[in-house]
C-alpha cells in the first residue's frame, strides 16, 4: 500500500508543477517512472504532459509504450479511439492534424495491430467498418485477409436495416472505399459470380446516386394516392445532400459515371469478358456487346451464359445511362444539382407542322385578293391522305426540335437514340430480357420515376400509343399539383400538366379527338397566355427547310405557355379539320377551325380558304361566335365579301339570335333589312378589335367554350 500512495504522491507533485514549471513536472515523473516502472498512472501522466503540449514524437513513443505494456486499460482505449476518430474525420483543426501526426510515429506494425484491436473494441457497424477501412487502407496486404468479409458485413448491415434506398451509409462505403480496394488486389481470387454481383451493387449505388430528387416533395407528394411512383433515391433536406450516417463531405461521390466505368473495367478484365480491349467509353461498350450478340445462337452452356452476363450488364448500364442523360434535359426538376433555370421540361409529342399544308389547294389559290378568287364548282380538292391514314407506327420517325431554343439539343437526341438501341439490344433475345428483368426487378426500376418518363417516351416513339397512355396516366396521378405549388406564371402547374399534354398527343394520333381535346383543354385552363406574340422566326426557317413528311415525326415542345397555347391550337385545329371538311355539313366544326386559323397567319391561309369554298358551296354559314373570337383582318373582309352579289350573297348567319330573327322576317316586313344592318356594324366594331392580342383571344375562346368544343366532336 505504501509503493502505491508513492506512486500517487509523484503523479500529483507532477500536476502540481506542469503549469508553473513543466520540466520540473516531467523530471518527477521520470524519476517515478524509474522506480516504479510497472505503474500505469504515471506513464499515463507522462503520456497527457506531452500529448497536451503536442509534442508529437515523445507522445507517440509513451503511447506505444502503453499499449503493448497496458493493453488492457480502459482509458489507453479511450485515447487511442480519440485518435482513430481524428484519422477517420476530414477535420483540418489543429489538433486532430496533431493526433493523426502523433499516429504516424508509430511503427506500422504497431498501427496495423492498434487498429485491428480498436475494431475490435467497435459494437457500432459503421463505426467498425470504417475502422477496418483504415486498416485497409493503410496496409494492403490485409485486404486479402479482411476485404471480402468487410464488404459482406457492409452489404449484411444494409438489408438487416430494411433501407429503402441504394444511396445510403453502407453502401456507399462499399461501393466507393471496399470495392474498389478488393477489385484492384490481384492477390484475390474472386469467383466470376460473387464480381458481377458487386458490380450490380455498385451500379445501383452510382445510379440511384445521380438520379436522386432534390428534395421529398417533388416525388412524394402524390404517392400515397396515386401510386407507388418516385425517384430511386430522394433525399432528406435541402439541395445539401447528406447520406445519413456520413459527413456532407463524404456524401459526395465525384463522377459517378466515370467511377462506374473503372469498376467495370476491372471486373471485365478480371472475369475474361470477350472483345473487352479497356475502351473507355460507354458507346464503345455498346457497340462491342452488339457484336457479341452475333455468336450467342451458336453457343451454349457455360460459354453462353458468360457471353450474356457481359451483354445484359453492359447494355443495362448503358441504357441507364443515356435514359438518364435525356431525362435530365428534358425534365431536369426530376433531378438534384441540375440547373433548371437554364432549361424548363420539355414534352415529346406529335409534330403538327403540316397541319395547315396538308390539304391540296392550288398554288395559284394563295394568294388572298378576293378580286383573284375564283369560285368555280369544281375547284374543291379531297383531303391528303395525311389526315385519313392516321400517324406513323414507329419505323423512320424522327424527333425535331427547336435548336435555338435546346442548346445542347445534339446530346440529348443522342442519348435518346443509345438508350432506345440499348433496350432494343436486351431485348432481341429471350436469354438477354429475362436476365435484364431479373436486374430490373431487383432494383424496382417500376418504381423509378424518371425511368418511366423515358420509356414512355419511347414507346411513343415506336408507335405504341395504347400502351403510352396507361403510363401516362399513372404519372399525371402522381404528377397532380397541389396548392402551394402554384406560381403566377403557371410554370409549376404546367410542368404537372406534361403528362395530361402527352395523353392529348396519343389520343391524337389513335384518332381520338374529343378525348384530346379534353386532355387540351384541361391544359389550356391553367394556362396564361403570353402578353405578346409569339415570334416564330427561327421554327419558320427551320419549316421551309424541312421536306413535307406523312406526319410521322415526333417534336420536343418546351413545357411553357409561350409554347404550350399554340401546340395546344393546333392540336385541336387537326382534330376539327377533318370533321369540318367531310361531305355531311357541319357549320360548328367549320367555324371552330376558322377560329383557330387565326394562329400563325398566314401558315393557314390555304386550309382557310377550303373552308370559305365549302361555305360557297353551302350557300351559308351559321356560327354565332364568330364575332366573339374572329379577328383577323383578312378572314373579316373575306367574310364581308361573301355577303355581296360579287361574293355569291352568301347567307351569313354570324350574330347570336340572327337565324331566329330571319325565319320571322315573313311576318315583319324590314326585319331582313335591320339584320344587314347590325351585320355591318359587328363587322365595323370586329374592324376595331384587329389589334387585340390573338393568344389572350384563342385563350378566352378554349376556356369560354370548352363545353361546346367537346361534344362537338364524337
Amino acid at each position: 500500500m505504501s509503493a502505491q500512495k508513492d506512486c500517487e504522491f509523484l503523479v500529483k507533485r507532477a500536476r502540481e508543477l506542469v503549469s508553473e514549471d513543466p520540466c520540473a513536472a516531467k523530471a518527477w515523473l521520470i524519476t517515478a517512472r524509474t522506480l516504479y516502472p510497472a505503474d500505469f498512472n504515471i506513464q499515463y501522466e507522462m503520456y497527457i504532459i506531452e500529448r497536451n503540449a503536442e509534442r508529437t514524437s515523445s507522445a507517440g513513443r509513451l503511447l506505444y509504450d502503453m499499449f503493448i505494456n497496458f493493453p488492457d486499460q480502459p482509458v489507453v482505449w479511450r485515447e487511442i479511439s480519440v485518435i482513430t476518430a481524428a484519422l477517420r474525420s476530414d477535420s483540418q483543426d489543429k489538433h486532430a492534424q496533431f493526433l493523426r501526426g502523433l499516429f504516424e510515429t508509430l511503427p506500422g506494425r504497431v498501427q496495423c495491430d492498434m487498429l485491428l484491436k480498436a475494431t475490435e473494441q467497435c459494437f457500432n457497424t459503421l463505426e467498425k467498418a470504417e475502422m477496418l477501412l483504415l486498416l485497409l487502407k493503410r496496409f494492403p496486404e490485409s485486404v486479402v485477409q479482411h476485404g471480402v468479409s468487410l464488404g459482406e458485413t457492409l452489404l449484411e448491415a444494409e438489408a438487416s436495416e430494411n433501407l429503402e434506398t441504394p444511396v445510403n451509409c453502407f453502401r456507399k462505403l462499399f461501393v466507393c472505399d471496399v470495392l474498389p480496394l478488393v477489385m484492384n488486389n490481384m492477390d484475390m481470387r474472386l469467383p466470376a459470380s460473387l464480381m458481377q454481383k458487386y458490380m450490380l451493387k455498385a451500379a445501383e449505388f452510382y445510379i440511384g446516386y445521380v438520379t436522386r430528387g432534390p428534395s421529398p416533395e417533388v416525388q412524394l407528394q402524390g404517392s400515397q394516392e396515386g401510386g407507388s411512383l418516385k425517384s430511386p433515391s430522394v433525399s432528406r433536406g435541402s439541395q445539401r445532400y447528406v447520406i445519413d450516417g456520413l459527413t456532407e463531405k463524404s456524401s459526395v461521390v465525384a463522377e459517378p459515371w466515370e467511377r462506374l466505368l473503372d469498376i467495370l473495367s476491372v471486373v471485365g478484365a478480371r472475369c475474361e469478358w470477350q472483345g473487352d480491349k479497356g475502351q473507355r467509353s460507354y458507346v464503345d461498350m455498346l457497340q462491342r456487346v452488339k457484336e457479341l450478340c452475333r455468336y450467342l445462337p451458336g453457343l451454349e452452356g457455360d460459354m453462353r451464359s458468360r457471353y450474356c452476363s457481359q451483354v445484359v450488364i453492359c447494355a443495362a448500364l448503358v441504357l441507364f445511362r443515356s435514359a438518364f442523360f435525356y431525362i435530365s434535359a428534358v425534365q431536369p426538376a426530376l433531378f438534384q444539382g441540375m440547373n433548371v433555370l437554364s432549361s424548363g421540361p420539355w414534352i415529346l409529342v406529335e409534330d403538327l407542322s403540316s397541319v395547315y399544308n396538308d390539304v391540296e389547294v392550288e398554288r395559284g389559290a394563295l394568294k388572298h385578293a378576293h378580286k383573284k378568287r375564283k369560285l368555280t364548282d369544281g375547284r374543291e380538292k379531297t383531303m391528303s391522305s395525311d389526315d385519313e391514314e392516321g400517324l406513323g407506327k414507329g419505323r423512320g420517325r424522327h424527333i425535331l426540335v427547336n435548336k435555338t431554343e435546346m442548346s445542347n439539343w445534339s446530346e440529348t437526341l443522342e442519348s435518346f437514340r443509345t438508350a432506345r438501341e440499348s433496350w432494343d439490344l436486351l431485348h432481341s433475345n429471350d436469354g438477354l430480357e429475362a436476365e435484364f428483368k431479373k436486374i430490373c426487378a431487383t432494383w424496382k426500376t417500376d418504381s423509378w420515376l424518371w425511368f418511366r418518363i423515358f420509356l414512355t417516351d419511347m414507346i411513343i416513339c415506336q408507335g405504341q400509343y395504347r400502351k403510352a397512355l396507361s403510363s401516362l396516366h399513372q404519372m399525371s396521378i402522381v404528377q397532380q399539383p397541389q396548392p402551394e405549388q402554384q406560381s403566377p406564371s403557371g410554370q409549376a402547374t404546367l410542368e404537372h400538366h406534361r403528362a395530361l399534354i402527352q395523353q392529348a398527343s396519343c389520343h391524337y394520333a389513335l384518332g381520338e379527338y374529343r378525348m384530346a381535346c379534353e386532355k387540351l383543354l384541361d391544359v389550356v385552363g391553367v394556362l396564361v397566355p403570353p402578353n405578346q406574340e409569339v415570334t416564330r422566326g427561327s421554327e419558320d426557317q427551320s419549316r421551309v427547310k424541312t421536306k413535307t413528311r406523312k406526319g410521322n415525326d415526333l417534336r420536343l415542345l418546351p413545357c411553357t405557355s409561350k409554347a404550350v397555347l399554340p401546340f395546344c391550337l393546333q392540336l385541336m385545329l387537326a382534330c376539327f379539320k377533318l370533321r369540318a371538311f367531310t361531305d355531311n355539313r357541319d357549320d360548328l366544326s367549320l367555324g371552330h377551325v376558322v377560329v383557330l386559323l387565326q394562329y400563325d397567319w398566314p401558315q393557314g391561309e390555304m386550309l382557310f380558304l377550303k373552308a370559305v369554298e365549302k361555305i360557297c358551296q353551302q350557300g351559308s354559314f351559321q356560327y354565332e361566335n364568330f364575332f366573339n373570337y374572329v379577328t383577323n383582318i383578312d378572314m373579316l373582309e373575306e367574310f364581308a365579301y361573301l355577303r355581296t352579289p360579287e361574293g355569291g350573297r352568301i347567307q351569313l348567319e354570324l350574330l347570336p339570335n340572327q337565324g331566329m330573327l330571319i325565319k320571322h322576317h315573313t311576318v315583319t316586313r324590314g326585319i331582313t333589312k335591320g339584320v344587314k344592318e347590325d351585320f355591318r356594324l359587328a363587322m365595323e366594331r370586329q374592324v376595331s378589335r384587329c389589334g387585340e392580342n390573338l393568344l389572350s383571344v384563342l385563350h378566352r375562346f378554349c376556356i369560354n367554350e370548352k363545353i361546346i368544343i367537346i361534344q362537338s366532336l364524337p
